[in-house]
């Protein structure tokens, strides 16, 4: 390949050449041969690539067509019900809620319905009427003075730094107008969360962003004293692991450690932080319960609880062992599934560390039930909770309520290019670049935030009346099907097969 650049390229100069000495116009063609010939040349005698030292200049073609392939895939090939992690049915449904626009579908669903994974919902032929309003539910055990009431539907944790300021400032102006939570995620308390007074869920991981000593351990009366400052922080959240890293701490990339977040979260700016994998406030479960008891003390009694990602099953039964024994514990348990979303993380930690959501949620809420805990502790889902469906479902297999982050971040606009670790986020969403910031209008965007979690709770209690329930606590499994079930059913009223009932014989037509 090489021989025929040189070759084509000397006969090129050449031909110039021979042409320029007719016709001297021609000799501006030197202007774009020369510099190509130039960095051909540098192909060639470069040793990083081998595709261009191989295929000098040719090789830009293959870089280009990687890089714009996510976009050929998702606007070209993808179909309305593939995409990953979310598809395009979904996020078209999203977007229309957020704009408060027709979300009805012609022609009849696009799912295979007689598929195994295919899940539904059981109706009855009596349907209640419709509620008036989503119910809220009550956080806060015996031991918090200060209880809060909490939508089903909530904006999960996302940090600013992970967000721009616009996207934070979106998020809590919305969750205001609508009467939800909106939580920090761990990179602390920022002039964005607090500007409009939406609630909050001040969550703290494992750098203790917002309440850290110089060496990164726990300060207390940092703590207190911006929680004493800021009245609507409703809640605090201990963040153990998440479900898209568990095991693994969070990472700021240094271009998105501005002086600003830095300020906020008491590090160096200009920095990759990597958060430790574990805290060093507590080391086993009775240290952990010990801690929680801490906070809600500093806090001046609010409700404090932990999110987590399950694991070791084990672990968690030897705190609810805990909690029973020394009669401390958290007034919530956030569960998080291994599906979880997250702006950066290792593949192999994104995708085989950790329990999808709906074992782990069964799981935390049995193993409550069973030490006679869940009375008094909350069980919040998170874990690709979108529409209406999946809320109901995520009810059912034991949450209390739920917290949504991609769903919001769809209502604010985001495309899912994937970009969210690179600073270039198309959207202004996950990135601080300035010139792509500007195109988020705060005060539009708010109001999809709230179009978003109105209608889907709209949708939810015609779910819920559709099923002939009265409450929410009423929602149980069997309130569901799968496709596989419809293959048991037919094996069992119809032994010999749907064919012989019909007598429809094999390979006769009907």
């Amino acid at each position: 390949m090489r021989k025929a650049f040189w070759t084509v390229f000397i006969f090129l100069i050449l031909l110039i050449a021979a042409i320029g000495w007719f016709h001297r116009g021609a000799l501006w063609a030197y202007v774009v041969v020369l510099p190509l010939f130039a960095l051909g040349v540098y192909d060639t005698i470069q040793k990083r690539h081998i595709i261009l030292r191989n295929f000098p200049l040719l090789g830009y073609f293959r870089y280009g067509f990687e890089f714009i392939s996510p976009e050929i895939q998702q606007y070209f090939i993808e179909r309305s019900t593939d995409g990953r992690p979310f598809s395009r049915q979904q996020r078209s449904l999203v977007y229309q809620r957020a704009k408060n626009v027709m979300d009805t579908v012609p022609f009849g669903t696009q799912l295979d319905i007689n598929a195994a994974n295919y899940e539904g919902i059981r109706h009855t032929i009596y349907p209640k009427e419709k509620p008036a309003e989503a119910p809220r539910v009550k956080f806060g055990g015996a031991y918090c003075k200060k209880p809060y009431m909490a939508s089903l539907l909530n904006v999960s944790a996302m940090s600013f730094g992970a967000l721009s300021d616009r996207a934070v400032m979106a998020l809590n102006l919305g969750a205001k107008k609508g009467g939800f939570y909106h939580n920090t995620g761990e990179g602390g308390l920022s002039d964005h969360h607090l500007k409009y007074g939406g609630d909050l869920v001040w969550q703290i991981g494992t750098g203790y962003f917002g309440c850290r000593t110089k060496e990164g351990n726990f300060d207390a009366k940092l703590f207190q004293e911006k929680v004493a400052a800021h009245p609507q922080v409703k809640m605090i959240e201990l963040k153990i692991s998440q479900g898209a890293k568990p095991g693994h701490g969070g990472v700021l990339p240094a271009v998105k450690n501005t002086p600003e977040i830095a300020r906020i979260r008491h590090l160096e700016p200009h920095t990759t932080v990597i958060s430790p994998p574990g805290h060093t406030a507590f080391h086993d479960a009775k240290s952990l319960l010990e801690f929680i008891g801490k906070l809600r003390d500093l806090s001046g009694g609010l409700p404090v609880g932990f999110k987590l990602c399950i694991g070791r099953t084990e672990e968690f039964t030897e705190i609810c062992e805990q909690m029973v024994k020394t009669g401390m514990r958290p007034d919530f348990i956030t569960v998080d599934g291994a599906e979880g979303g997250t702006g950066a993380s290792p593949l192999e930690f994104t995708d085989s560390v950790g329990m999808p959501i709906e074992p782990a949620l069964m799981f935390v809420r049995r193993t409550l039930e069973r030490y006679g805990l869940h009375g008094e502790i909350k069980v919040i889902a998170s874990g690709k909770v979108l529409t209406a469906a999946s809320l109901m479902k995520m009810l059912a297999l034991g949450a209390d309520t739920c917290n949504s982050a991609r769903g919001f971040l769809f209502s604010l606009g985001c495309i899912q290019a994937l970009r969210c670790n690179t600073n270039k986020c198309p959207t202004g969403i996950t990135t601080h670049d300035r010139s792509l910031v500007r195109g988020l209008v705060v005060s539009d965007k708010c109001e999809r935030v709230y179009n978003f979690h109105k209608n889907t709770l709209h949708t939810f209690m015609e779910l819920l009346a559709a099923c002939g329930l009265d409450k929410v606590e009423d929602i149980r499994m069997s309130d569901f099907m799968r496709g596989d079930e419809f293959v048991q059913l037919a094996n069992r009223y119809f032994p010999d097969g749907l064919g012989a009932v019909m007598n429809v014989s094999p390979g006769a037509s009907a």
